[in-house]
């Protein structure tokens, strides 16, 4: 036994057991405690642990949960859309354009919204877009609208706006690393070579940063399609997402089988979208674009 301790395997093993085991007891067991409870029936207080698709059946065929996973969906992605858009130019202005030394200071401004809790985020957002708030106040003071804008609070618009605001340093960060890595001499090799400065960016720096935009692409629009305070907060019901059914389901309607069928549901539709996304990513970099 001593002997096989010492070994690089054994090493090995005993190196990786304790993340693995936190792993397992504490995402792995969980999300099999949800699939299997989608496959039950909850009857009044009392839980019916046979096996069945009826939840899935009704998922699939129920017109509300379908307008709520497409409406997560569009919101997410228009959410995602809207915030690599504007990181981008943030990014890509930090690594090309800002003095080395003073990178790290930029980067620490970026970081800023974090130091605040994000409900607190959310409900300075609520007083922001509010119809008496600083931008129809504004607004209306300038004699640009005579009354306040309906909407960019308690709808889908509203829960954009936050969620972009919230998840703008999460796009940021991986896409200035993507930056940095870029050799600066692939660059002037493609203006040598008689590129144009908008050209050496669609061919050589864009395809580079891929993998950057394509880390900041699933950071936000996986965590925001299952995002519940935003929603509840300023989305009103135009603005009500898959998460705060589930929610309903659960804690309201006191349905957990039916809620764990809508939480697999959407962790299915996300992942098959994320493994999608990389597919496509790693096929547009391989034939440059």
């Amino acid at each position: 036994m001593g002997r096989l301790m010492r070994t690089d395997g054994a090493r090995g093993l005993a190196l990786v057991s304790p993340p693995l085991l936190y792993a397992i007891l504490m995402l792995a067991a969980p999300l099999l405690m949800i699939v299997l409870t989608s496959f039950w029936t909850q009857n009044f207080m009392e839980i019916d642990r046979s096996f069945t698709l009826a939840n899935y059946r009704e998922a699939f065929t129920d017109p509300l949960y379908r307008t709520l996973m497409l409406r997560s969906l569009r919101i997410s992605g228009l959410v995602t859309l809207v915030t690599v858009l504007t990181a981008f130019p943030i990014a890509y202005f930090v690594s090309f354009h800002v003095a080395p030394e003073r990178k790290s200071l930029w980067l620490f401004l970026i970081t800023i919204p974090f130091w605040t809790s994000y409900l607190i985020r959310v409900f300075l957002w609520r007083v922001i877009l509010a119809f008496d708030g600083p931008v129809n106040g504004t607004l209306i003071g300038l004699g640009i609208i005579d009354q306040p804008l309906s909407f960019i609070l308690y709808n889908a618009n509203a829960v954009i706006i936050t969620l972009a605001h919230a998840f703008a340093p999460f796009a940021i960060l991986p896409i200035f690393v993507s930056l940095e890595r870029i050799d600066r001499s692939l660059l002037e090799a493609a203006r040598d070579l008689g590129e144009s400065t908008a050209m050496t960016f669609l061919r050589v720096t864009l395809p580079l940063a891929a993998p950057g935009v394509l880390a900041a692409i699933l950071i936000v629009f996986i965590p925001t399609i299952g995002d519940y305070v935003t929603p509840r907060l300023v989305g009103g019901s135009g603005g009500t997402m898959i998460a705060n059914m589930i929610y309903a389901q659960i804690f309201d309607l006191n349905d957990r089988p039916m809620g764990a069928t809508l939480a697999v549901c959407a962790m299915a539709v996300v992942g098959t979208i994320a493994v999608a996304l990389i597919l496509l990513s790693r096929r547009w970099t391989r034939t440059g674009g």
